[in-house]
């Protein structure tokens, strides 16, 4: 038995804090608003989280990557960056509920680029679930309803992006160890921001560097209590905890953004979310029967 499957209550509880620090970061960047540009605050939340990737250094020069390996990585650091751009941008657009509730569809979008890129199989089931996740999505951007946003259409390419990276970091998890992944994306989103944060660069203050430097830790915190979440715990225990995070998120708009409470985004994420889960389970179940076909 998979030492992942012994600790489920543990796996639970690092997913719960995994979507405190993924709030916490969505807050702030809310907070900050439009005062600094997207590509300026996005720059700054790398290059202040570059602190945490000098113990990362050693293992990245132990690897002695390939050139393949580090044209993939080249592409996971332009596709992560136009993600964090857009994300950056549509926080100061659209409400907290909606940027998380659309950023569901991350997972949904990896289901279909390994089917279609890396060859995997999908069952009918699974075909379903991913019609479900995208009739959610349409819930909560109700087309010819009302009319859609700029920051709504930049979360939808910030979902599709992302799983692009999540897709290549796939790839590269078997190669390499977990540190030099996290390490160069890291190293190469600076790099990758930092035109983009030039052109539209303003003075900052030190209370938003600091606000921003918060993003880094709480962020990097949360890549570190979800790493645990994985260990402790198989997918289809921890992913239905992550909608607590569309929760947290209606609460916390309304109650420190003054945004209204929009039942149909909470719908749209709840239909996801049930997807998204559905997707994991099922995965977990085929792990489980291959491992026992042994």
């Amino acid at each position: 038995m998979e030492p992942s499957t012994h600790r489920p209550a543990a796996g639970i509880f690092w997913q719960i804090m995994t979507g405190l620090n993924f709030v916490a970061v969505t807050a702030i960047v809310k907070h900050v608003g439009s005062d600094v540009p997207a590509a300026q605050a996005a720059f700054l939340r790398y290059l202040l989280g570059l602190v945490f990737v000098i113990p990362m250094i050693r293992p990245i020069l132990q690897a002695h990557l390939t050139r393949r390996q580090m044209t993939l990585f080249g592409v996971r650091g332009v596709l992560h960056t136009g993600a964090v751009i857009l994300w950056f941008y549509a926080m100061t657009q659209i409400t907290i509920a909606e940027v998380t509730a659309m950023n569901y569809l991350s997972p949904i979008y990896v289901t279909i680029g390994a089917a279609v890129l890396l060859g995997e199989k999908i069952a009918i089931r699974r075909i379903i679930a991913i019609v479900a996740a995208l009739v959610g999505a349409l819930i909560i951007l109700r087309p010819g309803f009302r009319e859609l946003s700029p920051g709504h259409i930049a979360m939808l390419g910030t979902a599709l992006m992302f799983a692009g990276g999540y897709l290549i970091m796939k790839v590269m998890s078997t190669e390499v160890n977990a540190a030099v992944v996290v390490g160069m994306l890291s190293l190469f989103v600076t790099l990758g921001l930092a035109p983009f944060a030039y052109a539209v660069w303003v003075p900052v203050t030190i209370e938003q560097l600091g606000w921003l430097f918060l993003v880094a830790c709480f962020a990097t915190a949360g890549h570190y209590t979800m790493t645990l979440a994985f260990v402790a715990a198989p997918l289809a225990v921890t992913q239905p905890v992550t909608f607590l995070q569309l929760i947290w998120s209606v609460i916390l708009g309304a109650a420190f953004f003054n945004e209204a409470i929009d039942a149909w985004v909470v719908l749209g994420g709840a239909l996801i979310m049930a997807a998204v889960s559905f997707i994991a389970w099922r995965e977990h179940v085929a792990k489980k029967q291959a491992l026992a076909g042994t």
